[in-house]
């Protein structure tokens, strides 16, 4: 059981390692110039029911501060506007420009390929059998955090 349980960590920390790194290398080979921070806030962005900045940093585990900053990046780059709520002026809402969709189709593109790669040879059962142990990992990370 000792080797199965460090197979399993060993995995897991090249996995999460790799995926990054070839994420970005993909990216880059794309033509895009951000970094994954910065596709993963776009991604937040787009994924958010609240477009507000207290949600999208609730959503990254980051603070207000740090979003604020790599936000104006995004702005100043042309992925990101911001928009101020018509109802109450105070509220800033952030908005992906078409510069940003490309950037989320290649990005998507990645995420597909990867996701059929790991189906690519398990039947049907063994994908339920994945997924309840990626939930059980998800929950712990969940947990801890």
């Amino acid at each position: 059981m000792d080797d199965t349980r460090h197979t399993l960590n060993e995995l897991l920390v090249y996995l999460f390692n790799y995926i990054l790194a070839i994420e970005e290398k993909n990216l880059r080979d794309q033509g895009v110039d951000l970094s994954m921070t910065e596709v993963h806030i776009l991604e937040a962005i787009q994924k958010s029911e609240s477009n507000m900045m207290s949600a999208l940093a609730k959503r990254l585990m980051v603070t207000q501060g740090t979003l604020t900053v790599s936000t104006s990046k995004l702005v100043k780059k042309g992925y990101v506007e911001r928009v101020k709520d018509e109802k109450d002026k105070r509220i800033v809402r952030l908005h992906l420009t078409d510069k940003a969709s490309a950037v989320l189709e290649v990005h998507e593109r990645f995420h597909e390929e990867m996701i059929d790669k790991a189906l690519n040879e398990l039947d049907v059962d063994k994908e339920q059998e994945l997924i309840r142990s990626l939930k059980n990992i998800m929950k712990f990370f969940k947990e801890k955090y």
